[in-house]
């Protein structure tokens, strides 16, 4: 058995500068960029707030509302990324003055996604005057005309992609609606907040607003707060969100950090300091963290968390967050297990169907889109979970594979078999929709058809890429501090993943429930490294007949005790027969 590894393509054969290692140069070539001015993350590298279209009419809205004292309510969503956008509106609008500004973000469990009638009538009960929605709005069309007709004003910010009925807002703020020249289309919900607070600034400041009795914020401080919005939210780090997220992330590591994200990493039982923390930490330890209280409970939890200056209650909360987590793992690996039991039940001739649809009676609404991408990664093809919204209606979490769009597959659906989906919206690689319980038979139908057609077109076979194999003295800890230090990595600007054959010298399992593999390899220079494989075959694994292996892996470091030691953390293994 071999891994299916494919080595990537380079962008050019001349080296970007002598001055760069020769892997670092072999890595960036191999993600497309073709000068050292792409990797330049300095803040003024950030495209202008200008460019967005209909930042300077919500600006002017913001404006008056600060001058005339409107009540300001924020609705956000329910996920890390409605999370920090929320955060971050709440501490700029606050800076700059606003007197009466509050959130109500729409527990999934009652109201549902985004700005719906229900949670505008809660609004206006509370005397709102004014509406902000972060990280959504755009599809919601239904409740942006509701809050007019009740004398509401409304701004719309977000990223999602919106249909071809616009909502009837005051101001719209999102880089991908029709006319907006915004160079960065991939901005997350919280880069657009960020981006409106910026502009909101700039207006202020003509206006003479601020002075040495109220001076002009620095939202440079929010930074910490967009970079992990803008990674969990698992957008595109083009070379604007690259910027972002380094901004942040120098905040983070440099201490300079709101107390519940330094909360939030030190309770994941990290041993790494915070000057080791990178992106995908970002990713991994804080953002599930914060979705697991939309998930489970009430994500006001995570934005308080956010909010908070009190070191000793920011750290009460991220406990409270990381029991949430445990909690939401659990559920997560039942349903998982229970899904795979499904799909291995299913008497396909020769495969599983283009894209599978799952559904359980008993299937947990903040899950499924958890579940629907550990399926994906798995499967390789487009996964729907379900859940039961109520007694009529299902609710789907759907991913997908690079080069199938599941919002225009959905989109498809919808105008081919009309009213078989209730509503749907997202992005390329995530989606979320509704139908009526009565009409999943004829949905899967017809997204067996439409994926069906569009794979036809692509090659569907599961690839390792790789950017190639490591020479032993490269395998070493200067490197590995160099890659640290080289991101940000993420979605469309991958971690560097190496592979290579190696003998194996030692292995046994760790864990709580045994199911890690601890691995000491030798190089072919002689020299041994650890290597750590997570969630592995225990069929295989370990195993004394095995004496060699080949390891797909990224070049890492682990600190024990205050020393550093370099570790493979290994994706993927194989025995070498």
């Amino acid at each position: 058995m071999s891994l299916p590894i494919v080595r990537r393509s380079v962008h050019s054969q001349a080296p970007l500068s002598q001055s760069l290692h020769p892997v670092l140069d072999r890595i960036y070539r191999g993600r497309a960029i073709a000068s050292l001015s792409e990797l330049d993350n300095a803040a003024g590298q950030l495209a202008h707030f200008q460019d967005l279209k209909g930042i300077d009419e919500a600006a002017l809205c913001l404006v008056n509302a600060i001058k005339t004292d409107k009540r300001v309510t924020i609705i956000g969503d329910f996920d890390a990324d409605g999370a920090t956008s929320t955060a971050v509106c709440m501490l700029a609008l606050t800076q700059m003055g606003l007197s009466r500004v509050s959130y109500l973000v729409p527990n999934r469990f009652d109201f549902g996604y985004g700005l719906s009638k229900e949670i505008v009538d809660v609004a206006y009960e509370q005397g709102t005057d004014l509406l902000l929605t972060v990280d959504n709005g755009i599809a919601c069309v239904p409740g942006v005309t509701h809050a007019k007709t009740l004398g509401l004003e409304v701004i719309v910010t977000d990223h999602h992609l919106p249909a071809e009925t616009l909502p009837p807002a005051d101001a719209i703020v999102n880089p991908n609606q029709p006319g907006c020249s915004f160079t960065s289309k991939n901005l997350a919900g919280v880069g657009v907040a960020f981006y409106l607070m910026l502009a909101l600034r700039s207006a202020l400041n003509k206006v003479g607003w601020f002075n040495a009795q109220n001076p002009a914020p620095n939202l440079a401080s929010l930074l910490d707060i967009v970079a992990v919005g803008t990674v969990a939210d698992v957008v595109q780090l083009d070379k604007n969100n690259r910027v972002l997220v380094h901004q942040g992330l120098q905040r983070i590591r440099s201490g300079r950090c709101r107390p519940g994200i330094k909360a939030l990493f030190e309770i994941a039982n990290r041993n790494k300091p915070l000057s080791y923390l990178n992106a995908v930490d970002l990713g991994f330890v804080i953002g599930p963290r914060l979705n697991a209280a939309g998930r489970l409970d009430d994500m006001a939890l995570g934005i308080e968390c956010l909010l908070c200056d009190d070191p000793l209650q920011a750290r009460h909360m991220a406990a409270e967050l990381d029991r949430l987590n445990l909690q939401r793992r659990a559920i997560e690996t039942e349903m998982k297990e229970e899904a795979e039991s499904v799909l291995a039940s299913l008497t396909m001739a020769d495969s599983l169907p283009p894209a599978l649809i799952l559904y359980q009676a008993h299937f947990h609404q903040g899950v499924i889109g958890i579940v629907a991408g550990r399926l994906k990664e798995q499967h390789h093809r487009p996964v729907i979970v379900f859940a039961k919204q109520d007694e009529n209606t299902l609710k789907g979490s759907a991913r997908s594979i690079p080069g199938l769009h599941i919002r225009d597959l959905l989109d498809e659906v919808n105008t081919g078999w009309p009213g078989v989906i209730s509503k749907f919206g997202g992005h390329a690689m995530a989606a979320g929709l509704s139908l009526p319980i009565a009409a999943l038979p004829e949905f899967e139908k017809a997204l067996h058809h439409v994926t069906a057609r569009h794979m036809a077109a692509l090659d569907c076979e599961r690839k390792i890429l790789s950017d190639g194999e490591l020479d032993g003295a490269d395998i070493q800890l200067p490197l590995a501090h160099e890659i640290r230090q080289a991101g940000p990595f993420g979605q469309g600007f991958e971690l560097p993943l190496f592979d290579g054959e190696f003998d194996v010298v030692d292995q046994r399992m760790v864990g709580e429930n045994k199911n890690h593999l601890k691995l000491v390899l030798r190089k072919a220079d002689g020299e041994e490294v650890d290597g750590i494989a997570f969630s592995v075959d225990t069929d295989v694994w370990p195993s004394t007949e095995i004496k060699r292996a080949q390891v797909a892996y990224r070049l890492d470091i682990n600190t024990f005790r205050g020393r550093e030691s370099v570790q493979l953390l290994i994706e993927e293994i194989a025995p070498v027969e």
